[in-house]
């Protein structure tokens, strides 16, 4: 059977258009399949929230730190009733992260390691009361089970001489502080207590874990 040259032509111009359209919606279908970039987030209470946010701040893949209020109501979420130590509330803060830049057991790293003492039962330092303890408020039960095997890791390794105190419980609600709580520590460099109780953790910081600050 003899096929006219031209029209042989338009068939085999017509199937490379139809595989041309195939490959390109086979792109598109996957561009559109594929999921963004996911954010974890974690709660984490251990004393006077300024120097918490000052020192995860420096790190690579945390995208934000917030300074606020965890454990109690909304209705009590102001620094003035906390500061009673009867709200129930934590002065903690609230960490988003990107786990594919730093896993939560590095952020645990710093967080036991630097960022507070976890021995220090309802105190952290000069602040005492319910509202410095340590907490930490998990997302995800991934997040639970890494931080009750990372407390049980540091006692039987006996980091500390005395017992960890810092409790496990899930994310009931975060709650901002007041705008003045925020960035405290860049904004007020030389205030005493800083210079005391938060550039240490800062310098710390730099000294033992180097990789995980940002460039």
């Amino acid at each position: 059977m003899n096929l006219n040259p031209k029209a042989a032509h338009n068939r085999t111009m017509g199937m490379k258009s139809i595989l041309r359209i195939l490959a390109l919606g086979a792109m598109t279908l996957a561009v559109l399949g594929s999921s963004p970039r996911q954010s974890d987030r974690v709660v984490l209470a251990g004393g006077c929230f300024w120097g918490m946010q000052a020192v995860f701040e420096q790190l690579r893949g945390v995208e934000s730190v917030v300074a606020g209020y965890s454990g109690g109501s909304a209705s009590t979420a102001h620094y003035d009733d906390v500061s009673t130590g009867t709200t129930g509330h934590a002065e903690s803060v609230q960490i988003v992260y990107d786990p594919s830049r730093i896993t939560f057991e590095q952020l645990l790293d710093v967080y036991f390691l630097v960022a507070h003492d976890p021995t220090q039962l309802n105190r952290q330092g000069p602040d005492d009361g319910t509202q410095y303890r340590s907490e930490i408020y998990y997302t995800t039960a991934a997040q639970r089970e890494a931080a009750r095997q990372y407390i049980a890791r540091l006692s039987r390794s006996h980091t500390y001489s005395a017992p960890i105190v810092t409790l496990v419980a899930p994310l009931a609600a975060f709650y901002p502080a007041e705008a003045y709580h925020q960035d405290y520590v860049a904004h007020h460099p030389y205030e005493p207590y800083v210079l005391i109780n938060d550039k240490p953790k800062l310098a710390m910081l730099h000294q033992r874990f180097p990789s995980l600050l940002k460039q």
